[in-house]
């Protein structure tokens, strides 16, 4: 289930905010220049599917974002307890950094928590399936799939150099618990 649970950043134990409806979601995370959305209509692939498979499934809508965002290709992602180094992996997302690009993400198969760090709050944004998220440029944040992850998704770059990282330094991300993916 899609949810989003916005905190002080200085009170991870009490949140300001929370709710699981899609539409508030988006509604709230606009208001930060973060797009959500649920994409319906295409079937599902398989959870072992190719990537041509799965890109070839979602090609309209990547081909419309692709063309709203300026994106010059796409990838697909898999993170399971079966990835090697999925245990560094995962410390690497869970580090609070940056990109100079936006950072999108739809959420074929699993989910996981993107955290982003923004005017004195802390939005946890849980997306499963057919979430789509883009995360402006320039935004802290980090991303959790979990301990035991079980995610697959598109990734949508600009730079076709794909993922990289600028790590801010902050330790934030340990002040705020995982929560479950």
């Amino acid at each position: 289930m899609s949810s989003l649970v916005i905190f002080n950043d200085a009170s991870p134990e009490q949140p300001e905010f929370a709710t699981d409806d899609p539409a508030a979601i988006a509604a709230r995370l606009k208001t930060i220049g973060v797009r959500f959305e649920r994409w319906d209509g295409a079937e599902t692939p398989p959870r072992d599917a190719d990537e041509t498979a799965v890109l070839t499934r979602y090609r309209p809508w990547l081909d419309k974002l692709m063309g709203e965002t300026g994106a010059g290709s796409a990838d697909v992602i898999r993170i399971d307890v079966n990835t090697p180094g999925r245990e560094a992996l995962r410390k690497k997302f869970l580090s609070e950094h940056i990109h100079t690009e936006d950072e999108v993400r739809f959420f074929v198969h699993g989910g996981g928590h993107f955290v982003l760090h923004l005017n004195g709050r802390v939005y946890d944004i849980g997306c499963t399936q057919r979430d789509l998220i883009s995360v402006p440029a320039g935004t802290p944040h980090w991303f959790d799939a979990g301990e035991t992850p079980d995610v697959v998704a598109l990734r949508i770059f600009t730079n076709r150099d794909g993922w990289i990282a600028d790590y801010t330094g902050d330790d934030i991300a340990n002040r705020f618990p995982a929560r479950a993916a």
